[in-house]
């Protein structure tokens, strides 16, 4: 086992200091958004636009990884605009994977319920629904009387936006499995709109 850690310590010798540098970096960036100092989103946020203009100016120094870090800062762009909202509300817990961990287990029992070993493209119709259900009966169990809608017109509003979905999805539906026979009809119409009378 000594002989071939050994061997590798020795063929990866050279990588290891872009993997130091390039580590640096990455403590530097976890350091500024953990906000020991407690700044507000505008001090995280220029804190953060110094380090990445920093990783920039210095990014030849990390050799190999260098095209990492063009990565990162094309991530960091994209994500800019929601970044730093949370360091200006009060109790909003950091990233902690709890929001892709619920997420995960509605899709875990989602799959298991159906028997399916893919997610249930359903979701894309019901998902709104589905979702706030699943987190609601997290919380406590539901009741008949929970059921029961408190506003008829809100509930109806939200069926009907269901059903729309559910129409657009099937339309689709139908267009993939033939789509010659679903353009027909469309055309025909079409055609008679076009003709005078």
């Amino acid at each position: 086992m000594g002989a071939i850690l050994a061997k590798g310590l020795e063929e990866t010798d050279t990588l290891w200091p872009d993997v130091r540098v390039a580590f640096g970096w990455v403590r530097r960036a976890a350091a500024v958004l953990r906000n020991k100092k407690g700044s507000d989103a505008a001090g995280v946020r220029r804190r953060y636009r110094g380090l990445i203009a920093a990783i920039a100016r210095h990014q030849r120094a990390s050799g190999r990884l260098s095209g990492a870090f063009d990565q990162f800062r094309k991530v960091t762009r994209s994500s800019w605009p929601g970044l730093f909202h949370g360091y200006d509300v009060a109790d909003l817990p950091r990233t902690n994977n709890e929001l892709e961990q619920f997420f995960g287990s509605y899709r875990y029992h989602e799959r298991r319920c159906s028997g399916r070993k893919v997610a249930w493209p359903g979701t894309v119709v019901r998902g709104s629904v589905r979702l706030v259900a699943a987190a609601a009966t997290r919380l406590r169990p539901i009741e008949a009387a929970d059921l029961v809608p408190s506003d008829l017109k809100a509930w109806h509003d939200l069926r009907d936006r269901l059903e729309r979905r559910r129409a657009v999805r099937t339309l689709g539906r139908r267009f993939r499995r033939d789509p010659v026979a679903y353009l027909r009809p469309l055309e025909e119409s079409l055609i008679k709109q076009a003709l005078p009378t």
